[in-house]
């Protein structure tokens, strides 16, 4: 078990990540990978909707390191396949999104729902056990309210369960609201961030920036000979 990295908190707008957190449904404590805001085009103007931070248990720089050590941020931003190992690597991920603007429960599952359900088709993954997921998903948010300054919590694990648990502010609560034994679905949520057709670009660039300097300094558990 290797211990995470130090690394610095990161603001996004008038929200701070800190640099170290222990999501609900795990008892591990992991370090911020990244953070980004999630925005629409609208009327001209880039509206900001959400701020993005992405916490990877510890053993996550070790683990991507093996591939992705000595690639530059700039290829790692460029690289699908990069955000891809965070997404399925066998680590823990927590997810912490935190609202800029007012959102109701509904809208927010809605459009998530909507980016893992063409994700699953594009790829040809959509089964009745991802529909069955999505409507639990759903469900969760249903009589949910964001105001601005409150936070929608994912843990992912990799053994399939996404644990989802709601913030009122900067707290991080023990337990989770609700447990959804769907490994499609606990990718999917993460993928729907930083994936190909991720909705924050920003948080994908914070990820390959810095986990390309925690790569630098990653050195390999070899025995030395002397």
């Amino acid at each position: 078990m290797s211990a995470p990295p130090s690394v610095t908190e990161i603001q996004v707008e008038s929200i701070v990540f800190p640099p170290a957190a222990k999501p609900p449904g795990s008892s591990k404590t992991f370090f911020l990978g990244g953070a980004g805001v999630r925005g629409l085009e609208i009327g001209g103007n880039f509206v900001k909707f959400t701020s993005i931070g992405v916490y990877l248990e510890g053993n996550a720089v070790p683990s991507l390191a093996v591939k992705w050590k000595g690639k530059s941020p700039e290829e790692l931003t460029d690289s699908v396949d990069f955000f891809a190992d965070i997404v399925t690597g066998p680590f823990e991920k927590f997810t912490k999104v935190t609202t800029i603007l007012p959102l109701t429960g509904q809208q927010y599952s809605e459009k998530v729902a909507e980016n893992c359900v063409a994700y699953w088709q594009a790829v040809g993954k959509y089964t009745d056990a991802e529909s069955e997921a999505i409507k639990k998903f759903l469900e969760v948010f249903k009589h949910e309210n964001f105001p601005p300054g409150s936070s929608i919590l994912f843990t992912q694990s990799p053994a399939g369960s996404l644990t989802i648990s709601f913030s009122k502010d900067d707290s991080i609560p023990e337990n989770g609201n609700a447990v959804i034994e769907n490994k499609q679905l606990s990718e999917a949520v993460l993928e729907s961030i930083i994936g190909k057709h991720g909705v924050s670009p920003s948080a994908k660039q914070s990820l390959a920036l810095r986990l390309s300097e925690m790569f630098k300094q990653h050195e390999p558990n070899v025995a030395k000979h002397g």
